[in-house]
């Protein structure tokens, strides 16, 4: 019996979660439960999970969620650092953080400290602090087990390839709802079109980042991280299809690719059960329903933010965290209209362009940088 806290299980990964440890209470149970406003979703799973605890990270919804599980022995906690604190809980041996954006770092430091393996979701932790990220899971002996589904693919296919060395890996995308077009087109294009992903059901904050293509950005960066890789062995194709999640190719010319339908549960019952496979009742692939599966190229002069990504990758030091801090205003700001699509792009440039980098940055600098991207994005609207 595992035992696990979800941080984040009110979004699309923790309530995809929870459908898997539902259906097996044999082997997995939840200890923990943290959401950020969501109060009401999170006293129904609490309801029906019964963990050891919640967390609501939005304390103006600590009284309605207590009142709302008071005839429960659930313990009832609010706040950023309650949640930094519960997830070191001695009952807890894995911990999915299912976070949105930077929020995810310290929760999963303290996480990594205490000794819990991370399943992890919040690509921007290693984004953002990916080397001290690094550093402790090694120190402390903690497993990394990624829950994207294209590095849960990576990570399948490299198993028990441990003396083969790896000569490129192929990160895929499905291109997203704006395949093909042009950067005019681009500049014209609404956040409910864009909130249309052709092949996943994400959250909404993602969902656009998949069709700025900076969702794939991160991914590269978080790849490097994952499986200690130069810049330059790390690529990026687009396959509309979405049945070929990632190729390894190793030093020989072969490759190994892991397939399968797009269906977020797979990577994340991966996680959770790993190093087993568990039996499942999800739909099949059929290869007589996908005769065709297809590649592209990514046009980076269109999808700057991949452009971005890279070079923030090349740079080093706090430039990613600078690039993931402007894009979650940006992002935040074309869904409420405030910019239009390629702004995310420019507006991310120009942050990455007029803050300083500095070099093996600790967690201090990593904050103070993610703050000053934050409002020099904020400022540079209309500018």
């Amino acid at each position: 019996m595992r035992k696990i806290a979800i941080l984040g299980s009110t979004g699309s990964i923790g309530t995809q979660a929870l459908e898997v440890i539902e259906k097996n209470p044999d082997k997995f149970e939840v200890s923990v439960l943290t959401a950020h406003h969501n109060w009401e979703l999170l006293a129904k799973q609490a309801r029906k999970f019964n963990p050891n605890a919640v967390v609501i990270v939005n304390e103006t919804h600590r009284e309605a969620l207590q009142e709302a599980l008071s005839d429960l022995p659930v313990k009832v906690f609010s706040g950023g650092k309650a949640m930094e604190q519960i997830v070191t809980m001695d009952e807890i041996q894995m911990v999915l953080t299912a976070l949105v954006g930077f929020s995810g770092l310290k929760p999963t430091i303290q996480a990594i400290k205490a000794g819990k393996h991370i399943a992890l979701a919040n690509k921007e932790t290693l984004v953002v602090a990916g080397e001290i990220i690094t550093h402790l899971a090694e120190e402390h002996k903690v497993a990394i087990l990624p829950v994207d589904s294209e590095h849960s693919a990576l990570f399948q296919c490299i198993k028990g390839e441990s003396q083969n060395p790896i000569e490129k890996i192929y990160l895929t995308a499905s291109g997203g709802p704006f395949r093909g077009f042009s950067l005019e087109q681009l500049r014209n294009v609404t956040p409910a079109q864009a909130l249309k992903h052709p092949n996943w059901e994400m959250g909404a904050k993602i969902t656009i980042d998949s069709a700025s293509m900076m969702n794939k950005g991160l991914e590269v960066i978080e790849a490097k991280w994952l499986f200690g890789l130069k810049n330059e062995q790390i690529d990026v194709i687009v396959h509309p299809q979405s049945i070929i999640h990632s190729i390894v190719q190793f030093e020989d010319g072969s490759m190994k690719a892991q397939m399968g339908l797009p269906d977020m549960r797979l990577p994340i019952q991966y996680a959770l059960a790993y190093p087993k496979r568990i039996s499942n009742d999800f739909p099949r692939f059929n290869f007589l329903q996908y005769p065709n599966l297809t590649f592209e190229s990514i046009d980076m002069h269109v999808f700057k933010n991949l452009r971005l990504a890279y070079e923030a990758m090349e740079a080093g030091g706090i430039m990613p965290c600078l690039l993931n801090a402007s894009n979650e205003i940006t992002n935040e700001l074309f869904r409420k209209g405030q910019i239009s699509f390629t702004q995310i792009a420019d507006i991310n440039e120009l942050v990455m362009n007029k803050i300083q980098n500095q070099n093996t940055p600790n967690l201090e600098m990593l904050l103070e940088a993610d703050f000053s991207a934050r409002e020099l994005a904020r400022n540079s609207v209309n500018q």
